[in-house]
């Protein structure tokens, strides 16, 4: 019997402990050799040429003088990302070590993502990238295979075209039998109108897509593929890189708070867009972001729906609803010996549209009359906005973040679902034994209830997967607590509102 720390808590809870988002580390040797066997020697030797990084995880950095680095805006990216011991680091490269050491860490069951694999989707080669994804999750599929009572990997699905997502889905599911698929919710796309002056593509200016709000591609076929297969849709996307985070020197001040960044752009484009609306079923995980971010954008979402709903701009923001002639009166009146006096007709001609447009009120109601921001969700109310954001979405949080807790604050009714994200393999776990010691000191510190620990561990992530697909947990350690957990989640939602 195992007697580390999180061992120790295990021991004390009533329910199983599943890891939504543990991670291994891939040998490169291992990789491309299943590369090979999918694709060919040829796709290797494109692979070792040009990566799969690309530049936004700042490929070539250290070929570069400080001074090269600096004109380009070379991205520090990460270094040294991983645990120096021996035993750690061994089990996060060799799957069967992973299984052995799950009751030292105090974990039933454990989704295991990648971690040089979150990276295969910026390739911007097409054919590469598919090549790395099939080769990828073929690995992935291989060497889990024998432990599937207890872990689980997750596949690739890069979502960088609509196409080649649901070709790849389709295959790591109904083919190689993967229940798990992580994507890449932010893709970094150049400009189009930028090919007028640049004829590289490399080049360009880069903007983010987010898939679900105004992307150039139709997103809608890849939800209803997710949803059909029973497949969450979990995002991993990094932020690195981005504008703001391209530090030439300094990889902290690109990393800190890198996926919640990209979470909150890819979970607004989804509410905004409609997705959860149009997909009532379909479930969406934002993995190791935390919550403080999805707290910010809930609070955020009730606001501008309160001020920018079409109902609301109508009723107190239509430039046509002032009363010309009592502002008249009103502006007159205290504009004597001022700068105002004499332009108040002016003003009220070609100002009251917007106090940097210039136009009337008249020419800003014409100009945006059809405008509705949440034209694509059906909102007539909170609970309407509880239902299309908190129903759907799981935030995945690591055990030392005591931000967790805002999830669960009745006070301001975050009411939220976080899922324990171990980040096991990666540098900020130093011992991994540790982790659920760590997280169950948000109970121990009165941060959290028994109750709220039991959602956090187990209850949600249960729900975000075996919600979508009643047999993910079959044939596993935990698939009686789960089935029973699923069942007691259907019965509450039943009655609940909405």
């Amino acid at each position: 019997m195992s007697d580390t720390r999180s061992a120790r808590v295990r021991r004390r809870l009533s329910h199983p402990v599943v890891d939504a988002d543990g991670h291994w580390v891939e040998a490169q040797s291992v990789f491309q050799e299943y590369l090979g066997e999918v694709a060919g020697p040829g796709m290797v030797d494109k692979y070792r040429k040009n990566g799969a990084g690309g530049s936004l995880q700042g490929q070539g950095w250290y070929d570069l003088t400080p001074q090269e680095r600096a004109r380009r805006r070379m991205t520090r990216a990460a270094w040294w990302g991983h645990p120096a011991n021996a035993d750690a680091r061994s089990a996060a490269m060799m799957p069967a070590l992973f299984y052995e050491h799950l009751d030292d860490w105090g974990i039933d069951y454990a989704i295991v993502y990648p971690t040089m694999g979150l990276l295969l989707p910026n390739a911007r080669d097409d054919d590469l990238r598919q090549a790395l994804t099939r080769a990828y999750n073929t690995m992935a599929s291989d060497l889990f295979r024998p432990f599937a009572d207890r872990m689980t990997p997750a596949g690739l699905c890069a979502l960088n075209t609509p196409a080649a997502a649901i070709e790849e889905a389709e295959y790591a599911v109904k083919v190689l039998g993967l229940k798990v698929l992580v994507m890449n919710g932010a893709v970094p796309r150049a400009m189009t109108a930028d090919a007028d002056w640049q004829p590289d593509p490399a080049r360009r200016r880069v903007y983010i897509d987010c898939l679900a709000l105004d992307s150039p591609y139709d997103y809608e076929p890849v939800w209803a593929k997710f949803a059909a297969l029973k497949v969450a849709v979990t995002d991993h996307s990094l932020s690195n890189g981005w504008p703001d985070r391209n530090s030439p020197t300094n990889y902290v001040a690109n990393h800190i708070g890198h996926f919640a960044q990209s979470h909150h752009a890819f979970a607004r484009a989804l509410f905004l867009g409609g997705v959860t609306e149009r997909h009532p079923g379909l479930n969406f995980g934002f993995l190791e972001g935390g919550v403080g971010w999805a707290c910010s954008l809930y609070a955020d979402l009730f606001g501008h729906w309160n001020t920018r709903s079409k109902r609301s701009m109508d009723k107190y923001l239509k430039p046509t609803n002032i009363d010309q002639d009592e502002m008249r009166r009103l502006m007159t009146r205290h504009a004597k010996g001022t700068r105002f006096e004499g332009k108040i007709d002016e003003i009220l001609a070609h100002n009251l549209g917007g106090a940097s447009q210039s136009v009337s009120a008249e020419d800003a109601t014409r100009r945006d009359i059809d405008c509705d921001d949440f034209a694509a969700v059906k909102i007539d109310g909170p609970d309407d906005i509880r239902r299309l954001f908190a129903r759907n979405f799981y935030f995945g949080c690591e055990a030392d973040d005591p931000i967790t807790a805002w999830a669960f604050d009745t006070k301001v009714n975050t009411c939220i679902k976080p899922v324990l994200g171990s980040d096991i393999s990666h540098f900020d776990v130093i011992d991994p034994s540790a982790v659920l010691e760590e997280a169950w000191e948000l109970v121990e510190h009165g941060l959290i209830s028994d109750e709220n620990f039991r959602d956090f561990t187990f209850g949600n992530v249960v729900e975000m997967h075996g919600g979508m697909n009643p047999d993910f947990f079959r044939g596993t350690r935990v698939q009686d607590e789960a089935a029973r957990e699923l069942r007691r989640r259907t019965q509450t939602n039943a009655k609940a509102p909405g």
